[in-house]
């Protein structure tokens, strides 16, 4: 059964930052790279289970997306009974881990 992938306030504004950070506007490299991140991000729709755990939060899992020394993290929450994916945040995968403060959606089950 497919999933809606619902991304957070945080996640649209990684993904914003992102795109302003890597020239997608200047560069077909760059550009075709970003809309091949939000297609991966977007085909959590289907089996979103297949994305590992993250060390953080076993409650998470996390999408890598990329080639080293470019993988990203895509931060999500599997809700199974809702046929739910929250994206809760996109980070660069060389990055510390996450605290246990963040990332959070409100009004989420």
């Amino acid at each position: 059964m497919a999933s809606i992938v619902n991304l957070s306030v945080r996640a649209e504004r990684d993904l914003v930052l992102l795109f302003d950070a890597i020239n997608a506007d200047c560069s077909d490299a760059a550009l075709n790279w970003y809309r091949g991140l939000r297609e991966a991000i977007l085909s959590l729709e289907e089996q979103p289970n297949r994305c590992p755990a993250t060390p953080e939060n076993p409650k998470l899992r996390h999408l890598l997306y990329g080639n080293k020394p470019h993988v990203y993290r895509v931060i999500i929450r599997v809700s199974e009974k809702a046929a739910r994916v929250d994206v809760l945040h996109i980070r660069h995968g060389a990055r510390r881990r996450l605290t246990r403060s963040a990332p959070k959606v409100h009004g989420a089950a």
